[in-house]
């Protein structure tokens, strides 16, 4: 194939506008031989894992708990509820940024409210992918190092293997990941960049995925699991408010509009965008419904909210410790490979809020080593002095999370400067915001209310 009949099949990388989620091309303010040759375009297997890497994070590990307060058969149903209300507020997202002509979510915000509107937005990205940033690093040194975060030490793996030394100390082994590790894979300037580190990441969630699922078809022929709950044990008021302190979670779990858009740009086609969300949900919910079940009827009314704090204990079959192990190395690997997919859009919303007006990031090498040196620190800092991710998950899953994934884009349909949203858009998008605000509401009364127990009980 020439030059001239890939820039005839793909017109749009010369016509689109740049900011803060172009595709990060050298010199692409013009659309010459060269940026041609060094990027053809993203495929559809790259574009699906980088997209199912977005979603896949540490909420995988929060779900098998969702099924404790829901029961089986109702937490199910709210994940496949949850997927299908995603990939519509995703696709109502792309239709009025094509016709508003932007190439970025921040971008259909400021189209439909303006500056302030687009501002607001990063600062919703800032909050949402610096706390999850957090929280993963935080989880890879509990997995790891170990934690006592609780009041009761959890050995991390390197403990266990060799025992307490300053080398395998929490700040020491986070020091070490995120020079060889989160470092490299953010200096990146092209989310395409990460698809093989993408493709491995789904595969290790998978190998989570396999091992329990292992676990639980051995144990159930040794008859060690027991007839899980179908439906939430509700038997007060204060029961069915803990229902709705799930919904953060499931929320955080499917979020990944924020990445849509610059995996919808590097595309060499991009009638594929809508295929590739859709794919996307279809694996990554298939993954959370099994890593659910088998969590779920492994453990029972024992999962923790972090599902492999259960895999620090013999687990009733031969070859438990190793098995125990592998699971946390894998996963734990599985969220340094995601680390940079959720990293890329919070440089690039940070640098654009920041600067405005200033040149593509991708072109100012001084303003992108700043800005990801700046952005890692922060996150190095954070994982060591925030003891529990569970506060962070509640806060930012039902603040910012919940806003970028349901409410933005239902706002962006209501306000329809285009006049372009149908009426199932606009009942869809009410729909949306009101479960969103009043689930949300009850969610953080019921965490409050909660934590403020836990800190009144032990001094009565």
């Amino acid at each position: 194939m020439t030059t001239d009949s890939k820039q005839t099949k793909n017109p749009r990388k010369c016509k689109q506008p740049i900011n803060e989620e172009s595709p990060l091309l050298p010199n692409q303010r013009g659309c010459d031989e060269q940026a041609v040759q060094e990027f053809n375009g993203a495929s559809f297997a790259g574009a699906v894992f980088n997209l199912s890497t977005t979603i896949i994070g540490a909420g995988i590990m929060a779900l098998p708990a969702t099924m404790k307060v829901l029961g089986l058969g109702v937490g199910i149903g709210m994940i496949i509820f949850v997927a299908i209300l995603t990939e519509a507020s995703v696709e109502m997202l792309l239709r009025f940024s094509k016709v508003g002509k932007v190439v970025s979510f921040g971008g259909v915000m400021g189209d439909a409210f303006g500056k302030a509107g687009k501002v607001v937005f990063q600062l919703c990205i800032l909050v949402n992918n610096l706390g999850t940033l957090i929280v993963y690093t935080i989880i890879i040194g509990d997995v790891l190092s170990g934690t006592s975060s609780t009041g009761v030490h959890h050995a991390g793996v390197l403990e266990g293997w060799f025992g307490e030394h300053w080398w395998n100390g929490r700040t020491f082994v986070l020091l070490v990941t995120t020079i060889f590790v989160f470092a490299p894979l953010a200096s990146l300037k092209r989310i395409d960049s990460l698809r093989y580190t993408s493709a491995l990441a789904v595969a290790l969630a998978v190998v989570f995925l396999v091992i329990t699922a292992g676990i639980v078809v051995i144990k159930f022929f040794y008859g060690g699991i027991s007839m899980p709950r179908f439906l939430p044990n509700v038997s007060d008021i204060a029961s069915v408010w803990n229902l709705f302190t799930v919904v953060p979670v499931l929320v955080t779990a499917f979020i990944c509009h924020f990445n849509v858009h610059t995996i919808d740009n590097e595309l060499e086609d991009s009638s594929l965008i809508q295929p590739i969300v859709q794919t996307s949900l279809a694996l990554c919910s298939s993954v959370y419904i099994l890593t659910s079940l088998f969590g779920f009827l492994l453990f029972g009314d024992s999962t923790h909210d972090d599902v492999l704090a259960n895999f620090d204990t013999n687990l009733g079959i031969p070859y438990s410790y190793l098995l125990n192990d592998i699971v946390r190395i894998s996963y734990a690997l599985h969220l340094m490979l995601v680390f940079p997919v959720i990293f890329y859009p919070l440089r690039l919303n940070l640098d654009d809020l920041v600067f405005p007006s200033s040149r593509p990031l991708v072109s100012d090498n001084c303003r992108f080593a700043l800005s990801t040196i700046g952005l890692i620190s922060v996150v190095f800092v954070g994982a060591n002095f925030i003891p529990s991710i569970w506060d962070v998950f509640q806060f930012s899953g039902a603040t910012a999370t919940v806003c970028i994934g349901f409410i933005f884009p239902a706002a962006i349909a209501l306000r329809d400067r285009h006049r372009i949203a149908t009426r199932k858009d606009k009942i869809l998008s009410v729909f949306m915001i009101g479960l969103a605000v009043f689930s949300n509401v009850i969610a953080i009364y019921s965490d409050a209310t909660a934590l403020l127990n836990q800190v009144v009980s032990p001094g009565a």
